[in-house]
């Protein structure tokens, strides 16, 4: 199948997606002789990765028990951490090494190369750049650093049930000073080194500071968050003064200097907007896009991919804009012009926010309705949809995705920045809710949790590309269970694509061919209609999180040629509901994926 080609061949009724024989779900292998011995060494490897990240544990609901001391803690934000952790992801490498893969059964081996494959992408940009990550290198900037991620944790992550929990909260609080303190003193030395997002960066960061910073300490949103909570439960004591004055004495002084530090490191931002700017900058956007993409694309071709991609998609666009009466313009126009038909827009206040998140709590429902034609194991997990902060929307993402805890204690959340309703024209909302809630993000990781047959450590495991990609193949879903209401609905969907494969162009862009971001974002909104400010925030996540932008359509391909693949191995036999189990074997790189889904073709092909 052609690499442009951005929808598989043949819809659900097309490729016989009903039918009950064909591609069946594998059977559990049968255990090899070592397959005991090599689960007890992912065990092992997971509750190191646990004890050292207290907000991992509360994430996955795991900061009780043995791991109750966590619950009081946040992770260290120094070198020392740095350097531990990479030991440690080391020394599990060489045990993972050391295994005899002779007594291994099929699916232990998967999820060894799996496992392998993901701690040694972790081992990169520490070991080859002195970094935290490739993919995000900046230190402090509109979307990193503890006084951007802290506060929404606190928040989201860290349940009150008790008078012991709130204790932890005070105690995170505390924690909460200190890391802020770590960050600048990090922050510092790396900007010294060239390491230092760019001025627009630091003016956005600041600005978020000041918002975080600018109320009573008795009225912020982190102690109003315990005191709610901690009220709902009536959970005797007096939490919002105690939280108030940890805030004010310890939060905010921390914050104060942090403050101080971004204004005079503001002056010695380096000019541009792309890794190119910063030290060995090629070879970390090269580091970057291959964990993003898991593949060895180059940027170029990245690049020339995402120019075909959306010129084949505005094509399809076109038909359907014609046919609907928008025939002036281009088709980024005619999208420009229908993001800001009133008819489409939900006003711009606070009951207009409810109406819209009402909207997307009735398309999660009514998608549930139609799984069953496609899936034949669906989540148990529940899903929240709420509004981004608003504290951080300025800087925050315009959707994003909490997976649940492990154990039940919080349910999973699907975040949409409402900063403006202006950037969520109605027709635009049903493909979002699918790429983000159902059949997209929310099934997908919920049933790797949920899945008996992977070890916990790969159920937590995350690759953007099989991810991402995932979701917008969830978006196409969609359109074969014929959940879009209409054209212009369906119109929408396609914008999703083409504005995926613009990020393609943009992010190459950026990083090799040095795009400013004001010309990034002239291309995103001449090519996909979206409002700027919209399209803005998107430009200066990609300039400040290389690559990541790019595992969308990239991973989208793989899921497309590979199901394509099985439909003409299997033809009528086909079953669209088995070939999607193949997501309870879990999230891994997509050469990995289009080869597992081979081997159960091949498997069924008899």
């Amino acid at each position: 199948m052609d690499r442009r080609h951005f929808v598989a061949s043949g819809g659900l009724a097309a490729a016989g997606a009903l039918l009950p024989a064909g591609l069946v779900a594998q059977p559990r292998a049968t255990a090899g002789s070592g397959d005991a011995a090599l689960n007890a060494l992912f065990e092992r490897i997971f509750q190191r990765s646990v004890e050292r990240s207290p907000e991992l544990a509360s994430q996955l609901g795991l900061d009780k028990g043995a791991n109750a001391g966590l619950k009081r803690r946040l992770s260290p934000r120094t070198v020392a951490e740095r350097n531990r952790q990479l030991a440690q992801t080391q020394q599990a490498l060489a045990e993972l090494k050391a295994v005899d893969r002779r007594g291994l059964s099929s699916a232990a081996l998967l999820n060894l190369e799996v496992v392998t494959y993901s701690l040694t992408a972790q081992t990169a940009a520490p070991s080859r750049f002195g970094l935290d990550s490739a993919i995000r290198p900046y230190r402090i900037f509109q979307q990193g650093g503890a006084y951007f991620s802290v506060p929404d944790f606190l928040n989201t992550a860290h349940t009150i049930a008790t008078a012991e929990d709130c204790e932890s909260y005070l105690a995170r609080l505390d924690a909460f000073a200190v890391a802020l303190d770590e960050d600048s003193a990090m922050q510092k030395a790396e900007a010294a080194r060239g390491f230092l997002a760019p001025g627009w960066s630091l003016d956005l960061s600041l600005g978020q500071m000041a918002q975080l910073r600018g109320q009573p300490a008795a009225e912020s949103s982190i102690v109003r968050s315990l005191a709610a909570r901690a009220a709902a439960k009536t959970i005797a004591g007096d939490w919002r003064g105690r939280a108030a004055r940890i805030v004010e004495g310890q939060v905010y002084p921390a914050l104060d200097r942090q403050i101080a530090l971004l204004r005079a490191l503001r002056p010695t931002s380096r000019p541009g907007d792309g890794i190119w700017r910063v030290p060995d900058g090629a070879a970390i956007y090269a580091t970057a896009l291959e964990q993003a993409t898991t593949t060895k694309y180059t940027p170029e071709e990245v690049h020339r991919l995402g120019l075909g991609q959306v010129a084949e998609i505005s094509a399809e666009l076109d038909k359907i804009l014609t046919a609907q009466g928008f025939t002036r313009g281009t088709v980024g126009e005619r999208l420009a012009a229908l993001n800001v038909d009133p008819a489409q827009l939900y006003p711009n206040t606070d009951p207009g926010r409810a109406e819209l998140i009402a909207s997307l709590n009735r398309g999660i429902k009514g998608m549930y309705a139609r799984l069953p034609l496609a899936f034949a194991t669906l989540p148990n997990a529940p899903l929240e949809i709420r509004r981004v902060p608003p504290e951080i929307q300025d800087g925050a993402s315009n959707g994003y995705y909490n997976r649940a805890a492990l154990d039940g204690s919080r349910p999973a959340i699907y975040f949409i920045n409402l900063k403006d309703t202006g950037d969520w024209p109605k027709y635009s909302l049903p493909s979002l809710t699918y790429h983000e809630g159902v059949p997209g993000h929310h099934l997908q990781i919920s049933l790797a949790q949920e899945s008996r047959d992977i070890p916990t450590l790969r159920k937590i495991g995350f690759f953007s590309a099989y991810s991402e990609g995932w979701a917008l193949y969830a978006e196409q879903l969609g359109d074969e269970l014929h959940a879009y209401a209409s054209p212009l609905e369906r119109a929408g969907y396609l914008q999703s694509f083409l504005f995926r494969a613009a990020r393609l162009v943009v992010d190459t862009g950026i990083h090799t061919k040095q795009w400013s971001r004001e010309k990034a974002t002239d291309y995103l909104v001449a090519t996909t209609g979206f409002a700027r400010p919209r399209s803005q925030r998107e430009v200066e996540r990609y300039c400040t999180q290389a690559g990541q932008a790019c595992s969308y359509k990239v991973g989208h391909m793989a899921w497309t040629r590979a199901r394509a693949e099985a439909q003409a191995a299997l033809g009528a036999r086909f079953d669209i509901k088995t070939f999607h189990e193949v997501l309870k074997d879990g999230a891994m790189p997509l050469t990995i994926l289009e080869r597992r889904i081979r081997e159960r073709t091949a498997a069924n092909h008899s």
